[in-house]
């Protein structure tokens, strides 16, 4: 009996030992492979199999023409993408900007990815790449829709159109194999002598986090597996657009209450709201600490109050700016510093994230849970972009996504509603089809490459409409159509002047055509007025053109001033002369079409201004939403006059913008007249068009809290709507405040509603108040 005993249990036994070894090998069979199993148990995983090389590997990316001295050299690349570029570096993470450098067509980027993508496959761990491309207003390959950028997006109040354009834009991207896009700049242009602020949409933290939110929920969507979808990388934590001088990569010196007040508010809303995966740090130091090495920024203030819990990237070379900040001796000191604050992932092939990062490691300097936090990030995003599953592009449905009909369509209309329109003395437009005679001068008439910006492929392959190109296609062939270059932006080497006069003198109308130079040449040379690194001292027009204008207007041809610009120009001599202004900004590839289609008025202008246009560079910072000290000086309320060389108030408003129509405000109702301070206010009016055609206002809402703790701004943006009107017609508006925007940070930095009077002002700019009210919190 007791052998049987001893039997039966060595059976037992046997069977549970079987029983845990098969369960343990099936339990190692659900491994990151199995797209069953959460993401965060995929992560889990494959991090417990990974080498500390393979790690570091996953931590970095760059640009494949980086690898060899500014060529692309596949095998430069195969070796970064296999672990074989750096010692002790494993697999990268991927490429940024992989493709914006091809001179080929969207088949060949797309085949290129997907070759790139099977040689990460041929790896020990089988990790795909993550391939991040510029995407601030398009994506930045070869044959991709160029939309309108920056203000020309802002200009159009139109959250529709916005969710248009970056929606497109993410459809396109994950066409090619992209799967992330970059430079997406919500924080407010606060000084518009900064090149880069030409990729900002408007001054106004209210306006930009509208913005933030539409633009990251039409790139993200629902779905990252899906097919037209991607992360949304906003730019650039915590800020840098209000740079010491208006200079790149200086300092902000702001206070922690502007920062919190200006540029928090969309991060909060691009993150909080929509959540945001995707962020890259900034250049600038904040009180006196560079976001890349700081703590406080990169993980206490984004991820432990905001909520990010996407990747953080670095700036190009944003390691070495913290040896040039004279915080670190070193690229390895650097490299401690960035990845201890919360940076995840190097864009650059910087030695503080490679070889150097191993040894700091090893040394203790970085612990492996900071290594492995950094990795999991990384390695959630491609789980979540499905990349594991499907790391390949469709080959077959590029020709129909690409630069498609459709997507021209939109930069057309986003296009037409940037535009807007400054001066319409006498009503000289909309210009008459029949004019027999028309001259079309000016360095940027001819210039469609000015029209699209900074962040583009240097190989332009798809057909892009100059303002020369539109007029031409508006007009019957039987009018005669002149045009003269006149001079160029910068310089003065280019002198048709007198030839330009002679033209516009036979002519019934001249065009000027006006503005700024685009970032790069085809070569990829920097030779502009616009974009990153092209910060200027003055707003006035550069080079010649000026002197063109004053010419061809001292003809007595009645002359139309066009800009292309991504900076508001401090065009004094034409806002007093000349008898019609059209701000096109940076209209992208079908400008040329919308100009003309306003010019002549196939299109009723109704683009607003999202920034303030200085009378003069000396007038900055000149943001509409100033405090009461300001407001005293500019309404006179102090002995002295202000300034004694100059006006004291900008050329154009915030929120102006003309019509072809007029419209009329009325019937102003704010319900409850008295709230708590959790209370929610509904503020209602008519507008109604008051012209002979159809149109659309941009009604604004402003808000001012009469008396509080702190000083607050005189007014502030705390709604709109673009409402579209037939002749005669009346449209009801409802908008509504809540405490978020009726909340104020007081002098403990608390955020809170406080009692009192609030006056609410309707609009169509912050000058231009048709309807006041009041309501009150007790």
């Amino acid at each position: 009996m007791k052998v049987l005993t001893l039997y039966l249990l060595r059976i037992w036994l046997t069977s549970l030992i079987l029983v845990t070894v098969l369960h343990s090998a099936f339990a190692s069979a659900k491994s990151y492979t199995d797209p069953t199993l959460p993401v965060e148990k995929r992560v889990e995983d494959l991090l417990s199999r990974m080498t500390l090389e393979e790690k570091i590997g996953q931590l970095n990316m760059t640009q494949p023409t980086r690898l060899s001295d500014g060529e692309f050299v596949l095998s430069a690349c195969k070796d970064f993408i296999m672990g074989e570029s750096f010692e002790k570096v494993g697999p990268a993470c991927g490429f940024f900007s992989a493709i914006s450098d091809i001179k080929k067509g969207s088949l060949e980027q797309a085949r290129l990815m997907n070759e790139f993508q099977k040689m990460a496959l041929s790896t020990r761990l089988k990790i795909p790449l993550l391939m991040v491309e510029e995407g601030t207003h398009g994506v930045m390959a070869p044959g991709c829709t160029m939309f309108p950028e920056g203000l020309a997006l802002g200009s159009t109040w139109n959250m529709n159109i916005i969710r248009d354009v970056y929606s497109c834009t993410a459809k396109e991207a994950r066409a090619l194999g992209i799967h992330a896009l970059c430079t997406l700049v919500i924080e407010p242009n606060r000084d518009p002598r900064m090149g880069r602020n030409i990729e900002t949409y408007s001054e106004d933290p209210f306006l930009c986090s509208t913005i933030s939110q539409v633009m990251v929920n039409a790139i993200q969507k629902d779905d990252l597996r899906a097919d037209d979808s991607a992360i949304a990388i906003l730019c650039h934590f915590p800020g840098q657009s209000q740079s010491v001088s208006g200079l790149e990569r200086t300092q902000l010196e702001i206070s922690e209450r502007m920062l919190r007040n200006v540029f928090l508010p969309p991060w909060k809303s691009g993150i909080t709201k929509a959540g945001a995966l995707g962020v890259m740090a900034t250049y600038p130091s904040i009180d006196d600490v560079p976001a890349h090495a700081s703590k406080t920024f990169l993980t206490e203030m984004l991820r432990n109050e905001i909520g990010f819990e996407g990747i953080v990237v670095s700036e190009g070379w944003g390691i070495e700016n913290l040896i040039k900040e004279r915080i670190a001796k070193d690229q390895k000191h650097a490299g401690q510093l960035a990845i201890n604050a919360g940076l995840d992932v190097c864009i650059r092939q910087e030695e503080g994230f490679l070889t150097s990062l191993t040894t700091s490691v090893q040394e203790g300097y970085v612990s492996m849970q900071t290594i492995d936090q950094a990795v999991s990030r990384v390695l959630c995003i491609k789980f979540l972009l499905g990349l594991f599953e499907n790391p390949f592009v469709n080959l077959e449905k590029l020709d129909d996504l690409i630069n498609s009909e459709h997507h021209k369509a939109i930069a057309l209309q986003s296009a037409r509603e940037g535009i807007v329109l400054l001066k319409n003395e006498n009503d000289i437009l909309p210009l008459d089809k029949s004019i027999k005679r028309i001259a079309v001068i000016g360095p940027n008439a001819d210039n469609a490459r000015n029209q699209l910006g900074d962040y583009l492929p240097d190989h332009i392959i798809q057909n892009l409409v100059s303002v020369l190109d539109g007029v031409k296609a508006k007009m019957p062939k039987t009018t005669q159509i002149d045009y003269v270059k006149g001079c160029d932006i910068i310089g003065k080497e280019l002198n048709e002047i007198d030839k330009a006069r002679a033209v516009a003198k036979k002519a019934d109308v001249a065009i000027v055509v006006v503005g700024e130079q685009c970032w790069r040449d085809e070569q990829g040379n920097v030779i502009g007025t616009n974009g990153e690194g092209c910060d200027v001292a003055s707003l006035d027009l550069t080079g010649l053109q000026l002197d063109l204008i004053k010419a061809v207007h001292k003809t007595g041809t009645p002359t139309i001033v066009v800009l292309i610009n991504g900076r508001p120009l401090s065009i004094r001599w034409c806002a007093e002369n000349v008898p019609a202004i059209v701000e096109a900004w940076i209209c992208g590839e079908q400008g040329g079409h919308a100009i003309a289609d306003v010019l002549f008025g196939d299109y009723n202008p109704d683009g607003r201004l999202p920034i303030t246009v200085p009378y003069h560079v000396g007038q900055l910072p000149v943001y509409y939403n100033y405090k009461p000290g300001k407001d005293n000086v500019v309404n006179r309320r102090w002995w002295f006059p202000g300034y004694v060389d100059m006006p004291l108030k900008p050329l154009y408003d915030f929120g102006f913008g003309l019509s072809f129509s007029t419209f009329s405000y009325k019937n102003l109702n704010i319900t409850p007249d008295e709230i708590g301070p959790e209370g929610t206010i509904k503020v209602e009016f008519d507008i109604q068009n008051t012209g002979e055609v159809r149109g659309s206002e941009i009604v604004q809402l402003y808000l001012n809290d009469e008396y509080s703790s702190v000083t607050t701004p005189i007014r502030e943006l705390r709604g709109f709507e673009k409402i579209a009107l037939d002749p005669g017609e009346t449209k009801h508006v409802q908008l509504e405040l809540g405490p978020e925007h009726l909340s104020l940070l007081n002098i403990h930095m608390d955020r809170v509603v406080e009692p009192g009077e609030f006056s609410i002002m309707v609009g169509s700019s912050c000058e231009d108040i048709q309807l006041e009210g009041q309501f009150r919190v007790r």
